[in-house]
């Protein structure tokens, strides 16, 4: 249901949130949850929850100043955490991969040389899309060059601004001599794919200024580029700046979408920007209906049925403490938290995971999987479409550019009544 009508509601990268998730009881064998399901292309993710500093905007799973016990001692539990889940999982393909954080090159060149080892517990890593983040600070070349050697495909940097002034606001403190740096060393290293993120909404962020780092990013011309809009959020650096600014961040929306459509790039999503010509990443993986096996403390999963993590949260020390739970976790076997999906819910996931592309939901697919058509399930959609924000056809259901534009607007909007009920009762920490 449509009840809020500004632009920036929030993201929505997958469905349900872990907001929504609770703890399981009795918890689940990993290898009961797997049992049924098609495994013959899944998705590997292995979570590094450390990073150098933490950014004001930054609400993720992740703390700052780790020793390097700590960092060994994570690595140990991941291991542990492997071994369990592969012999739970059975057999099993792997079309793509992705380290994420946190920044997963926090680690040290010889701690990400491991962790690959870890990753290849389950795939050959030279044979499957490997996405790897990264910040300027931890880009060292080292680091990298093991990455590479590693088979890494996809280097994401999130370099936010490259206005000096507009990364202090932002809580960020990097200079942008050290961000180009970076820049020239993920260049010279050589990855297929260069990702490039930045944000727009930072207090004194002018559209003159956010050309300034559009025009930066491009001159290394990256393969991709994704543009956030600036969101603040409880228990982060930012949190008590909150004001309402909608329409700068809609103004600078559209400069930035449009002057990278006038540069050479396809807009994907609202945030991702792909440069024409450059193949996606060639991945057999479909994030509406294949499986996800994540590995870490922030990391989750995805079966048909169930989605399962360990606990969340934001808050510094509660973060600290889940992952000192993890360190421990005797358990590796069965899920702890999760959200089990019905039908409705597998509708409307793949409904959300569809529709915030710009390539639409396939009218086709969907009712080769469900049965049904999607506008039947889900008439809340004609709202979307008298707005001008929706267009139809016999195949394919699609966001109009004013419809991408409302993205983190229209996703929220088609949560069920239980997944909101759930996020509201859950308790920030």
């Amino acid at each position: 249901m449509l009840t809020a009508t500004g632009p920036y509601q929030g993201y929505v990268y997958a469905y349900p949130h872990k907001t929504a998730y609770r703890h399981l009881s009795p918890r689940p064998a990993l290898r009961d949850v797997w049992a049924g399901e098609d495994r013959g292309s899944l998705f590997l993710y292995l979570h590094v929850p450390f990073c150098e500093m933490r950014c004001g905007f930054c609400n993720l799973f992740t703390r700052t100043g780790a020793s390097q016990s700590l960092t060994s001692a994570y690595l140990d539990a991941l291991a542990r955490q492997a071994d369990a889940v592969r012999e739970a999982l059975g057999e099993a393909s792997f079309a793509t991969a992705a380290f994420g954080g946190g920044t997963p090159t926090y680690l040290t060149a010889a701690e990400l040389s491991r962790l690959c080892d870890i990753a290849e517990r389950f795939a050959d890593l030279r044979a499957v899309p490997l996405a790897v983040e990264t910040s300027p600070a931890t880009a060292t070349l080292d680091r990298l060059t093991v990455l590479a050697e590693r088979g890494t495909t996809r280097i994401s940097i999130g370099v936010q601004s490259f206005v000096d002034a507009e990364a202090r606001a932002a809580v960020r403190p990097q200079k942008r001599a050290e961000v180009e740096a970076a820049l020239d060393r993920i260049r010279a290293v050589g990855f297929p794919t260069l990702n490039i993120d930045l944000i727009y909404g930072i207090d004194g962020q002018t559209p003159e200024s956010w050309l300034t780092s559009l025009n930066a990013a491009l001159r290394w011309e990256p393969e991709e580029l994704y543009l956030y809009p600036l969101y603040v959020r409880p228990l982060t650096g930012l949190g008590r700046r909150a004001a309402d600014w909608d329409d700068q961040r809609m103004l600078l929306y559209r400069v930035g979408r449009d002057h990278l459509l006038a540069n050479g790039y396809e807009q994907v999503s609202m945030r991702m920007f792909r440069r024409r010509g450059h193949p996606d990443a060639g991945t057999a993986y479909c994030c509406q209906t294949d499986g996800m096996v994540g590995l870490g403390a922030g990391a989750r999963s995805y079966t048909t049925d169930l989605h399962y993590s360990f606990e969340y949260a934001v808050g510094v020390q509660h973060v600290r403490g889940i992952i000192d739970s993890y360190l421990r976790e005797p358990r590796f076997d069965v899920a702890h938290v999760g959200f089990a999906l019905d039908d409705e819910e597998r509708r409307r996931r793949h409904l959300i995971q569809s529709l915030l592309q710009a390539s639409g939901l396939s009218r086709v697919q969907y009712m080769a999987r469900f049965g049904t058509d999607a506008p039947a399930d889900f008439p809340e959609l004609g709202a979307f479409a008298e707005r001008g924000w929706l267009e139809e056809s016999p195949h394919v259901l699609r966001l109009t550019p004013e419809g991408l534009a409302y993205s983190d607007a229209i996703g929220p909007a088609l949560f069920s009544s239980r997944v909101r009920s759930l996020m509201d009762a859950y308790e920030a920490r």
